[in-house]
């Protein structure tokens, strides 16, 4: 992995983010979520918001780059089988049956456990609750190798700051203000290995998602993006760990022709509909 590939590099690459996008300075007191329909063809300045829509900007890709220092070789090392392309349909192996700090645990060790692993740990790594301080140590501590996670956990502490917080319109504890929704939901859209051994595997997973705040007068409205994470993973405790990752943007396809919902609808979905436990 080359860092030109990869939005950052370093010791854990440049996707603990919770992908939102910069302020668009438009909009005033409107429901920017509401009425109209998104259309391929469309005037010059449809055309710039849809771009701006497509181009997520990822506010943390910059905090993360700070915080992290080192680069990731290109080299994966003693790892044994070289995969290709994986087949895309479902194994239909149960991945797990318990929880750890609310993130799914005791994977097979195996290379389909560590494709599982990988689709699990991406959703609690580009996730609101990584934000928050009262459950960033946890997420940190049960997804990351044991020799990584005092370094981590300060650097997500550092790269996480008030100052930061401010800036995606959060508190200090990671809330939204009163009447907004903050959203972070990852879905992994499929995951393939690209090297495996008996104690470590690399994986990378295809991911969706809504990220941005839902209120009537929020300058960072929720959007889809799309963008591939790697993980590297070692085998360790009785578990696949993460001992470092990376993201880049796409593959992305066209944005559909979709009517946009009213922030109402878009936090109330995310209040109703639970997330899942991913499997390979």
């Amino acid at each position: 992995m080359s860092p030109d590939d990869e939005r950052n590099d370093g010791l854990f690459g440049g996707s603990g983010e919770t992908r939102t996008r910069l302020p668009e300075g438009e909009g005033g007191g409107q429901d920017v979520y509401g009425g109209a329909r998104r259309s391929g063809r469309s005037s010059r300045s449809s055309s710039r918001s849809l771009v701006t829509v497509v181009g997520v900007v990822v506010l943390l890709i910059a905090a993360i780059a700070f915080a992290n220092r080192g680069g990731e070789s290109s080299s994966e090392g003693g790892e044994g089988k070289k995969a290709g392309a994986d087949p895309t349909a479902a194994s239909g192996v149960e991945p797990v049956d318990g929880k750890a700090s609310g993130i799914p645990s005791g994977f097979a060790h195996s290379e389909q456990g560590a494709q599982s692993a990988a689709s699990n740990y991406a959703v609690a790594l580009v996730s609101a609750d990584i934000l928050k301080p009262a459950r960033r140590g946890e997420i940190v501590r049960q997804l990351f190798v044991a020799d990584k996670v005092n370094e981590l956990e300060a650097q997500f502490n550092k790269t996480y700051s008030k100052d930061f917080l401010d800036k995606v319109g959060l508190d200090e504890n990671g809330n939204s203000a009163p009447g907004e929704t903050y959203v972070s939901r990852t879905v992994p859209v499929g995951a393939k290995t690209t090297a495996y051994a008996d104690s470590s595997a690399t994986v990378q997973v295809w991911c969706t998602g809504a990220f941005g705040t839902a209120g009537q007068n929020t300058t960072n409205p929720v959007a889809n993006d799309w963008f591939t994470m790697t993980l590297k993973l070692q085998w360790a405790d009785g578990d696949w760990k993460v001992e470092r990752y990376s993201s880049k943007d796409g593959p992305s396809p066209v944005n559909g022709d979709n009517k946009v919902s009213t922030a109402d609808e878009i936090a109330k979905a995310v209040q109703e509909y639970g997330g899942f436990t991913y499997a390979r």
